[in-house]
Formats: structure tokens, sequence, C-alpha cells
């Protein structure tokens, strides 16, 4: 079945509108505006009501002329005066509390996805269900953490793995600012690790992989997705456990379908339960459904 998830209860976010390729939102108490390539339709508000309502506005820098993908979003942040450059949103689910700093970076992100918290609510229950003392969870392509704090506070020995230490330094003040400890950081070339695991012969109960669409690790390693996330996911079937397990991955690129997606993993997977494929969205206080990406999870 293919479903179309959203976030329900999400207290410090929401959408307030989308269109014209941008999208206005509210983190907290703070409203920001942004480039969002896939809202192709026209605005609900006016300019006037954009204009004063974003404390912070990203401008894309029209002078950049990239050499490869990995600059196509680069710009500034133009803020009132007010609007910090740094702050926190809270997220609670059930008796997960979490803490998580958010930042205005060069490239249009600010921390979080918000369209992730069904996962990690996925996360925190899928865990929580495993039999056994204190699963191993490793989250790859972890950026700043929400799945992984997700994870350990529901109780899993957690490895995060990110190949940018400024990322990984970020997730250690969420996890700090969460109440959390003792999660793993890893700073390295997902794949890289994921084969080094593989000979150590290490296992898991849950994955999680969050690959971008292209990217750079540490020292230089190049990830496109298209080419890259077969070989990748054959590699996880080796560490994850046969049952008393899980995995779950988000593909954000434009080009990908749940359905490949769903279809990858069968291809690698031939036990699967409760499988789940779909996409993740948003929807702004017009009634517009944003879409942000898709996914698929499975329990073994």
């Amino acid at each position: 079945m293919y479903h179309f998830l959203s976030p329900e209860n999400f207290n410090d976010y929401e959408l307030i509108d989308t269109g014209n390729f941008e999208k206005l939102e509210r983190f907290g108490k703070y409203f920001v505006a942004r480039p969002e390539p896939q809202a192709i339709w026209d605005k609900s508000l006016s300019e006037d009501n954009w204009e004063k309502m974003a404390q912070a506005y990203f401008k894309r820098d029209r002078n950049n002329k990239p050499d490869n993908l990995e600059n196509t979003e680069k710009g500034e942040w133009i803020l009132k005066k007010g609007m910090p450059d740094q702050w926190f949103v809270q997220y609670n689910y059930k008796s997960m509390n979490l803490n998580m700093r958010l930042g205005l970076t060069a490239f249009k992100h600010v921390g979080i996805f918000p369209e992730q918290a069904v996962n990690w609510n996925y996360v925190y229950d899928t865990v929580q269900n495993i039999k056994s003392e204190k699963p191993n969870i490793l989250n790859l392509f972890a950026y700043t953490g929400g799945a992984s704090l997700a994870a350990r506070a529901a109780g899993a020995n957690v490895t995060h793995v990110d190949s940018v230490k400024q990322v990984i330094t970020w997730s250690r003040e969420n996890m700090e600012a969460s109440g959390l400890s003792d999660i793993r950081w890893v700073v390295e070339d997902a794949v890289k690790f994921v084969q080094r695991e593989i000979r150590r012969g290490n296992k898991y109960n849950g994955i999680i992989l969050d690959p971008p669409a292209y990217g750079r690790g540490p020292d230089g390693e190049k990830w496109l997705l298209e080419k890259s996330i077969n070989d990748l996911m054959k590699n996880c079937q080796q560490l994850l456990k046969n049952e008393n397990s899980f995995l779950l991955l988000n593909l954000y690129s434009m080009g990908f379908s749940a359905l490949i997606a769903e279809s990858l993993v069968k291809s690698v997977f031939s036990n699967t339960k409760n499988l789940q494929s779909g996409e993740l969205l948003l929807t702004d206080k017009a009634g517009k459904n944003l879409p942000l990406g898709i996914f698929t999870r499975f329990t073994l």
C-alpha cells in the first residue's frame, strides 16, 4: 500500500504557505522563507504578507556558477532585527522529548527536516518493540541526528555516521540538549564504514539510510545516488540481522519514486514484513500538499 505521511503533532513547526518555488515556515517562534523547487503553484498569501511575516529570508547566490551539483543551493540569509542565527525547537512523542538546535546554513537548510518526524516516531516505536536487551542501530548519512536521538531515546545503542565533522558536533549538541548520552559518533564516508563493518562481522538490529542525491565524503569520495545506492543496499543486507530487525530508507532525489525504492528493497531483501512505501509531505495552511521525500521501511 502506498502511504502519504505528514507529522501530526509537531507544535514547534508549521508550514505557513508555499508557492512560486518558495516556502514560508514557522520554527518555534521564528518565521523563515526559503526556496522550494517543488512548489510550482502560486502562493496563497500575498507578497506583502510574506514580507511582513518572514524574519529570515534565504537569497540564492545568482552570481554563483557552480561546476558541480553540491553548490547549486548556495546563498545567504537576510535577517530582520531580532532574528537569531541559532535557536532551539522541541519535538515530543510519547516519552520521547527532543530538543534540536536550528541554524541558518549557507545551503538554505536549518538543521532539521520536519517531515521526518513521522520516521522519528517509527524508529522510536520499532526499537521499543525489538526483542533485545539493547538493540544496535546504525544511522547512515545521519545529518544532525533526529533519527539517532529517537533510537537512543527508545533505549538502543546508536552508531551515527556522517562525513562532515561540523554536523557531528551539531548532532552531539542535540543529544545533550535532549538529555541523552552515549551515541557513538563516526566521521566517515558511509560506504567505506559499511564495508569495514562487514569485514568486522558486525550486525545491527536496525539500519537507517538518508542518502543525498549527491555528496562527498571527508576524503573527497564522490556519492551519486543512482550509481551507488544498489551496492550500498546489498552491503546493508549483510549488516542487518535476519530477524528482530528493521530498515528505513529515505530518498530526496526528485528523479526517484517510492516504487523505485520499494523495488530496490525487494530485490535485496526477500523476507520483509510490514513493508511500507510512500511519500513524506507537509501541508500548508491553505491545504496545499508539498511532497518532500520518499520512504520505504520494513521489519524482519
